[in-house]
């Protein structure tokens, strides 16, 4: 069998890391709370610490969505459109996406694209998902909106376009962003075309806040990898040791946030960004939101977005589903 395709945006590397640098300042130097955009969290290493967590016993989301895909990966097949063409936003090692793969190949040949902005995650879902037989995989490196319009301009005319969304992946934007994106993602297909959407469902208070805070300090490790990243790549100077990952619940909006909290008043240099944050002492960088919705919630925002909702499946361990949305 062929190796699988890889398809890299045309940025160079110096382009990144400028791109890098200036998010990083103009969220570490703004009025009000300091924020750093969560995507920066899966470089290598943070992409491995994430792996790691997904094992840990305190986050049962990707074995939700695993145990979704293995139960009902034919039934979530036998919905769609023939024949299809798949593409994943935020692929990841596209571990979980096995089973639905090859329920769809069980009916046809089937060309998958997954789509991600870190290179490591696309090698190794070429290695996961690439031998899969009547699967012909193409990574493509990009942003989700950009990868999936290039998914979009190949497919032929008479196939049906399949966009994943899994990992609950849409919590991770605020609300009305969320509603925004889902509206993006629709503009990009046409009628019959489909989404799978991942979305992590409210629980216990207690239950959250072990599952982005685990004893074991995974979690805290993941979070922390930010700063080290922004020292490596950046020649920055933060001081480990002088930040704590925090998990907070925010009621009102009814999502977990992950902050890195300054023990002490500092200041950090910068140097490849050339600036200089100060910090006070409990001052915190926001670096994740993961928003928890209901089901009906996850319909009404998808009819919001021009989708008809064919199917939704939720696990009964942890609260999650996945929600099968039909372009009308």
């Amino acid at each position: 069998m062929a190796a699988p395709a890889f398809w890299r945006t045309q940025r160079s590397l110096t382009e990144c890391q400028a791109q890098f640098a200036k998010d990083v300042c103009a969220g570490l130097l703004r009025d009000g709370q300091k924020e750093l955009p969560s995507k920066y969290l899966y470089d290598q290493l943070g992409s491995a610490l994430f792996e790691a967590i997904c094992l840990l016993p305190e986050y049962g989301l990707n074995r939700a969505g695993a145990r979704l895909m293995r139960r009902y990966a034919h039934e979530i097949a036998k919905l769609l459109p023939t024949p299809v063409v798949v593409a994943e936003l935020g692929s990841g090692n596209g571990t979980n996406t096995r089973w639905l793969l090859e329920a769809i190949a069980a009916r046809h040949s089937v060309d998958y694209f997954p789509i991600d902005i870190s290179a490591q995650a696309l090698s190794r879902c070429g290695q996961e998902l690439g031998q899969l037989e009547r699967v012909n995989l193409s990574a493509i490196e990009a942003p989700y909106l950009e990868g999936l319009s290039q998914v979009a301009e190949r497919r032929r005319e008479s196939e049906r376009l399949l966009v994943l969304f899994l990992g609950s992946t849409i919590g991770n934007f605020d609300r009305l962003p969320a509603q925004r994106f889902l509206g993006q993602v629709r503009r990009g297909l046409i009628p019959g075309d489909a989404l799978l959407l991942a979305t992590d469902l409210e629980k216990p208070v207690d239950q959250l806040l072990l599952a982005y805070d685990d004893p074991t300090g995974v979690t805290a490790a993941f979070d922390l990898n930010l700063l080290a990243r922004i020292n490596r790549e950046l020649d920055a100077d933060f001081d480990l040791a002088k930040f704590k990952h925090e998990a907070r619940w925010d009621h009102r909006e009814r999502r977990i946030e992950m902050h890195l909290r300054s023990t002490v008043a500092q200041r950090v240099n910068i140097a490849r960004a050339d600036c200089i944050v100060s910090f006070r002492k409990d001052e915190t960088i926001w670096t994740e939101s993961s928003h928890k919705y209901t089901r009906r919630e996850v319909v009404q925002m998808a009819a919001d977005a021009n989708f008809e909702c064919a199917g939704q499946w939720t696990d009964s361990e942890w609260s999650f589903a996945q929600s099968l949305l039909i372009a009308s």
